[in-house]
Formats: C-alpha cells, structure tokens, sequence
C-alpha cells in the first residue's frame, strides 16, 4: 500500500491556500512605484541592467509582477503557475501593460509534473521566488526546475523560507489551521492581523517618529504590499523550509555554482542565484 504524506492528504481534501485569489486583488491598484521598486529587487539580485536578448521563466509567477518587470527589461517571458487565478492575475498584468505581445507566453502549469518541466523550452534565467516550498513537494520542485535551464551560462534564482527549527514547526501546525475551513481561516486572520498592525504602528511610532512608516517602506521589498503578504503568511500552505546551507549543498552536488546569496535571521526567505 502506498504511503500518501500529511501534504497529500491535506492537498487532497483541499486543504492548501489560493494564492491566486490574493493576487488579483492586489493587482488592482497596482502603483507605478511597486512595479519600479520589484525591478530594483530582480536588477540587484541577478546582477544585470537589462535582460535584453535573454529568455526568462518565471515558475509559480503568482501575480505576475516579476514577469512584468523581466519583460520591461527586455526578456521574452514564458510564465507559469499551478493556480488558475494566478494564471488570471499574471493575464490581467500583460493585457495592461503589454497588450498582444507575443514575446511573453502564459499558461497553466505545475513545477511537480516532470513531464511538464521537460517539454517546455530552455532559459537562460530560471526565476522561482516564494513558490516550491509551498508546492507539497519542496525537494522535487527543486528538482525539477533544473530542467528547463540551458546547460551553460543560465542562471536560477530562487528565494526558499528559512528553517528556524520549532518556530518553523508552530507556523506550519498555524497554517494548517487555517486552510482547514473559512471559520479556521477567521479565526487566525482575526487573531493576527491586529496585532500584527498594531506592532508596525508602534515599531514605525519609537524607530521612524511616525507609525505608518513600516507600511509606506515596505513597498521598496520587492514592490510587495504589507497587507497581501500578511495574508498569504498566514494562509501560505503547505509550508516547507530548508537551511540556507542545505539548499546550498543540494545545487552544489547538481553541478551549480552560487554567485549571490540573501540570508536572513527571520521566517522569512533566504533568496539565491545559482548559475551553471
């Protein structure tokens, strides 16, 4: 008898967080400001003003924003996503911004179905940021998103939660809670949200002079929203996470080099550029 894991049972029943729904919302008042600031975070992160001439693959492109910008750079774009509603987000980014554009392709897909990965064409960049350990299967994800880098000179960028032992532990049993039902999801949504505006207010209050400080700054972190990623951090199942030196041996023996690495001390993403 097969043995199905926690993830594929929770998956199974339904139990995982629709980022997509979360996304098209936040792409309705999508600001000028956003869109330049998430070009800042991917021109420091790979290193290059312009992706002119390269082909660029954004697995899980959730709301569709880092598509955008690798696009405003000059790459031919193919985007996508296990989530019909992320696939709609990233749609609705494209059609805005750049209408009948046969340089950047969207569709359904998963980084978990092999056979899927396989067939796609080859890049030369390969950006995953904030998706695989939320996919049931971290380490195949990872896996299989080497398939479609070229064999020389592509680069893989990727940004995976940081193993913080027992605190990792309690936010995994939190976000299972969540997606259990919608009186689940209330309740942590109603139980963190406050307290999680009322610290910001009190951090921005004592370091800035000014308690909406953390709220206006924040939109320089890759032109994300304080209160969308709030969410998807509550909801964000399954949920997985890897020692930064444990995703660093995992490439090292597939043959990869790492040119650029941002850790952090926090729950949050350790983010890396790999290159072959």
């Amino acid at each position: 008898m097969k043995y199905i894991s926690r993830w594929e049972q929770d998956i199974k029943k339904g139990n995982r967080f629709g980022f997509g729904k979360n996304w098209l919302k936040f792409i309705e008042n999508i600001s000028d400001s956003q869109i330049l600031q998430a070009k800042k975070s991917l021109i420091e992160l790979i290193n290059l003003d312009s992706l002119e001439g390269k082909t660029f693959l954004d697995v899980g492109c959730g709301s569709g924003l880092m598509s955008l910008v690798a696009r405003q750079l000059g790459a031919r774009v193919f985007s996508f996503d296990f989530d019909q509603n992320s696939v709609l987000s990233t749609k609705r980014l494209k059609n805005k911004f750049f209408p009948d554009d046969f340089n950047w392709h969207i569709e359904e897909g998963s980084v978990l179905d092999i056979e899927y990965m396989k067939n796609i064409n080859k890049f030369d960049i390969v950006y995953s940021w904030g998706v695989i350990h939320h996919t049931g299967n971290m380490w195949k994800g990872l896996n299989n998103i080497l398939l479609p880098l070229k064999n020389v000179n592509s680069k893989l960028i990727i940004a995976i939660y940081n193993d913080q032992g027992y605190k990792s532990l309690f936010w995994r049993k939190i976000k299972r809670f969540y997606n259990l039902n919608k009186l689940t999801a209330g309740i942590v949504l109603i139980s963190f949200l406050p307290l999680y505006t009322f610290l910001n207010l009190i951090f921005g209050l004592f370091i800035y002079k000014d308690p909406t400080s953390n709220f206006r700054k924040y939109k320089k972190n890759r032109g994300m929203s304080i209160f969308f990623d709030w969410i998807d951090w509550l909801g964000g199942y399954p949920y997985e996470f890897a020692k930064p030196e444990d995703i660093f041996r995992f490439f090292r023996s597939k043959g990869f080099t790492l040119i650029n690495i941002v850790t952090t001390n926090s729950l949050g993403c350790n983010q890396f550029v790999f290159k072959n």
